[in-house]
């Protein structure tokens, strides 16, 4: 239980570390980013994260329901 919470943390502590680091970067150089761009890196992150959980749910299925097999070649 201890080893869970103390993965759990330390998952969480890199989370914000690298999302605090990202938004300094991008606000470092001076760069503006406007709601426009916001909007698209957003809908960029969850169509990739919705493409990606696709394909593994497809993989899942697959080698559960032995199409993965080499027995179910024609």
């Amino acid at each position: 239980m201890t080893k869970t919470i103390l993965l759990a943390v330390t998952l969480g502590v890199l989370l914000v570390a690298s999302i605090a680091f990202a938004i300094w970067g991008m606000g470092g150089g001076g760069l503006q980013i406007t709601w426009h761009g916001w909007l698209a890196m957003g809908l960029g992150v969850v169509l990739s994260l919705a493409l990606g959980g696709g394909l593994m749910t497809l993989v899942f299925y697959s080698a559960r329901h032995g199409h993965d097999d080499i027995d179910n070649e024609p």
